[in-house]
């Protein structure tokens, strides 16, 4: 019912800035909280930061201060600013919508920090 697709990442050297988009489609997106996930080979998914319905943020202690997640409901798309990249941060970044009844997942998109 919800589809997701990730676009924005790519190859950036440590202490840069990529922005990640996440468009959906499906109904009722302003009612979804939305958050963002990576997982790095060998590791198990790990959140990175989340935005309620209402607009709430929460983050990872890894990434505060440097990451801003942001939702834009007139275009049904949750963005994930990464700025002041670390290797640290390379992972696939998957985005996913949920409710209390069910939690939607995209492909994900690879971010490689490296030099």
């Amino acid at each position: 019912q919800v589809q997701l697709v990730e676009s924005g990442g790519g190859l950036v050297q440590p202490g840069g800035s990529l922005r990640l988009s996440c468009a959906t489609s499906g109904r009722d997106f302003s009612r979804y909280a939305m958050g963002w996930y990576r997982q790095a080979p060998g590791k198990q998914r790990e959140l990175v930061a989340t935005i309620t319905s209402s607009g709430s943020t929460n983050y990872a202690d890894s990434v505060k201060g440097r990451f801003t997640i942001s939702r834009d409901n007139a275009k049904n798309t949750v963005y994930l600013q990464m700025n002041s990249l670390i290797p640290e941060d390379t992972a696939v970044y998957s985005c996913n919508a949920f409710n209390s009844v069910y939690t939607y997942w995209g492909q994900g998109t690879q971010v490689t920090v490296s030099s």
